[in-house]
């Protein structure tokens, strides 16, 4: 188990469209195994490879109980439907909260760690931690989503 640096807003990595992974090896394996180990030791729901500085389309979610842990590679959205409207925050934007309207379903494609396809659907909490991970893969942060910012006692009532 190994804990890794988690980039900060502005480095570069964070605004590039990452590149697909081609080779599913043991390397692959491990490094998935790291960043999910440095997303719980921040307390996130969601971590994508750009924001340990690795530009590859990687991201993984564990966002309620129903699925667990959910590994991505190479996503891609297939659907999206609904529409809502909550907080969200960014590991690589410590303290930093904001507003985000995101679809309130989606189905997606991706690899899992041994390169079989698979697809899923989610809803509510866990499509807007898919879709956030995923804008990562893309280059898109979420403070270019954001309605409004939240003051930080403001989260605390809410959240």
């Amino acid at each position: 188990m190994s804990i890794l640096n988690i980039v900060k807003y502005p480095a570069e990595v964070l605004e590039q469209k990452c590149d697909s992974v081609t080779v599913f090896d043991k390397r692959l394996v491990r490094l998935i195994t790291n960043m999910y180990d440095t997303m719980l030791e921040a307390d996130g729901v969601g971590l994508a490879a750009p924001q340990i500085g690795i530009a590859k389309r990687i991201a993984i979610v564990e966002a309620d109980e129903k699925y667990g842990k959910i590994e991505m590679i190479n996503p891609e959205i297939i659907e999206l439907a609904g529409e809502q409207t909550g907080p969200e925050g960014c590991l690589s934007f410590p303290g930093l909260y904001g507003e985000v309207s995101r679809p309130n379903y989606v189905k997606i494609r991706a690899q899992n760690r041994k390169g079989k396809w698979y697809e899923l659907e989610a809803k509510g909490f866990l499509a807007r931690a898919i879709q956030h991970e995923m804008d990562h893969l893309n280059g898109v942060l979420f403070t270019s989503k954001v309605i409004r910012y939240y003051e930080e006692n403001e989260l605390e009532v809410e959240g």
